[in-house]
């Protein structure tokens, strides 16, 4: 570790002014031992990652249903101009589900390769590359239709999705890192609320009359690109990692000024803080360059490995995307009408979008075990109610409406833990050495799970009908049996105190508290 941090915080007291005095007064009283709140270049840095990379990746699942039928057409008609080939009505279905699920892939690769560039480049360097990769993709799908192309269609998908599985990796690591401790909570929901904002901004944009027509799909497909450039430009503002300068690349002094700069005071009040950062590169340079292998054959970090995958892999396989899939039909079932419909379905992005604004309190008021567990067993008990409404639902007038009611509860219930926590849970259960390599193969969890329920629920629901529901509840009381047993809460505590609680495996309880023993 370089001496120059040390320096920095030896000289800084004899400068202490009667401002600085007055604010470690206001500190010392509620014990805060990680001062600092929502300083100007935090907000800067929430703002930036939320709408920047975030909102483009939710953006990018949400564009592509609504036009699906127009861009279809597209895709036969270039393909029998260009090969003189007439597809057939199941090829163009399993063309076009190459075009979406293609950007699945690139979600995949991205999360995957997201350790490794947070590393090396820096979490603000990977953060860029992932703006250049849906700069990218943009540039791919504005030339498609004059290219006359479907591969340059499934290229820029490719790229977009390459800039989401980089975001949903990046962006909670990021965050986490630069805030204080009690906002890491806070800071954490920002993934998912840029992602539902996204989705929801998505389906707005490609209704057929906003962006959604036959002439407009090109720009449709686009506009989330300036967010991406103008995230490109606000990276170089912003500070990197305190934590990744302390502790993987050991330039202390330049982690200090960082830090000092993101809690906008001075290095003398960040005592505490600073003496964190110590811990961890003490404990980071005994031991060897963490890796992906190596992270996944730690015995001592299989456990919380083990609770990142399948809370990132449940998150979907909890049936979300299934929920908004179906919603529509449940609603023009309830006689909304197809436009009703429409708008009903956009009802349900509204309230997801609000969810995730009101975590964002939410998770600095409430353990994140309790909100996770409420979140799954309310979710369990809304996807069974709408099996079995769907079964019932010509059974009386009423069971329609039965429906929609479940759909709203499920898409809410699901906002208040299943939807965020996943998502930045890792940075909370690893240290810094291990946590990129964690956060990169719960993103691939994610995404897989993903690509698994896409590519499989219509034909689950053509098999078994609404019973495929069932599925989803079960996958989600398992995940909240497990997670009840092994998942420690990490609200208010630092991460080395949390991996020491689970490092034997599944014989660890981190829940556990002894009872006092009885004396006579």
């Amino acid at each position: 570790m370089e001496n120059d941090a040390t320096e920095i915080r030896l000289e800084k007291p004899a400068t202490i002014t009667a401002k600085h005095l007055e604010q470690r007064a206001k500190n010392e009283p509620n014990n805060e031992p990680y001062p600092g709140g929502w300083s100007p270049l935090l907000v800067l840095a929430g703002i930036t990652c939320c709408l920047g990379s975030a909102l483009p990746a939710g953006y990018n699942i949400g564009v592509i249903n609504n036009p699906a039928d127009l861009m279809k057409r597209f895709c036969n008609e270039t393909i029998e101009e260009r090969f003189n080939v007439q597809l057939t009505e199941e090829t163009l279905n399993i063309v076009w589900a190459t075009v979406v699920s293609i950007f699945l892939v690139g979600g995949v690769t991205g999360s995957l390769s997201a350790g490794w560039l947070a590393d090396k480049l820096g979490r603000r360097g990977a953060l860029a590359i992932g703006n250049t990769c849906g700069i990218i993709g943009a540039i791919f799908f504005i030339s498609a239709k004059a290219a006359n192309s479907v591969e340059i269609l499934m290229v820029g998908r490719l790229f977009v999705g390459l800039s989401g599985g980089l975001a949903t990796s990046l962006v909670p690591m990021y965050m986490t890192e630069t805030a204080p401790l009690k906002l890491r909570g806070a800071v954490g929901v920002l993934c998912q609320l840029g992602i539902t904002c996204g989705v929801l901004l998505g389906q707005i944009v490609s209704l057929d009359s906003t962006l959604g027509t036959e002439n407009s799909w090109p720009i449709m497909l686009v506009a989330f690109s300036p967010l991406c450039l103008t995230s490109l430009g606000l990276l170089f503002v912003l500070p990197e990692s305190p934590k990744y300068l302390y502790v993987i690349r050991s330039q202390g002094g330049k982690a200090i000024k960082e830090l000092s700069r993101l809690r906008n005071m001075d290095v003398s009040l960040l005592s505490n803080e600073v003496a964190s950062l110590d811990q961890e590169a003490v404990t980071a340079e005994a031991t060897e360059i963490w890796t992906i292998g190596r992270v996944v054959k730690d015995p001592s970090l299989r456990l919380p490995l083990l609770l990142v995958c399948t809370m990132q892999a449940g998150q979907q396989l909890s049936g979300v995307n299934a929920v908004f899939f179906y919603s529509n039909k449940i609603f023009q079932e309830a006689k909304l009408g197809e436009t009703g419909a429409q708008y009903a379905t956009l009802g349900t992005g509204v309230i997801n979008v609000v969810m995730a604004l009101i975590a964002v309190p939410v998770m600095s008021l409430f353990g994140r075990r309790t909100l996770f567990l409420l979140s799954c067993y309310l979710a369990v008990g809304c996807l069974t109610f709408l099996c079995f409404a769907i079964i019932f639902i010509e059974a009386a007038a009423v069971m329609p409406w039965f429906c929609m009611i479940a759909v709203l509860a499920y898409v809410l219930f699901y906002g208040l833990g299943l939807g965020p926590i996943p998502y930045f849970i890792g940075s909370e259960l690893f240290d810094v050495g291990p946590r990129p390599a964690a956060m990169a193969l719960g993103g691939v969890s994610n995404w897989g799970a993903n690509f698994i329920v896409g590519m499989g629920f219509e034909s689950v629901m053509t098999i078994i009908g609404p019973y495929s529901f069932l599925i989803f509840s079960g996958c989600t009381l398992l995940l909240a049996l497990f997670n009840r047993v092994y998942l420690p809460e990490t609200r208010g505590r630092d991460t080395m105190e949390i991996s020491a609680t689970m490092t034997k495996g599944f014989k660890s309880r981190p829940n556990y508290t002894p009872v006092a023993q009885w004396r006579p």
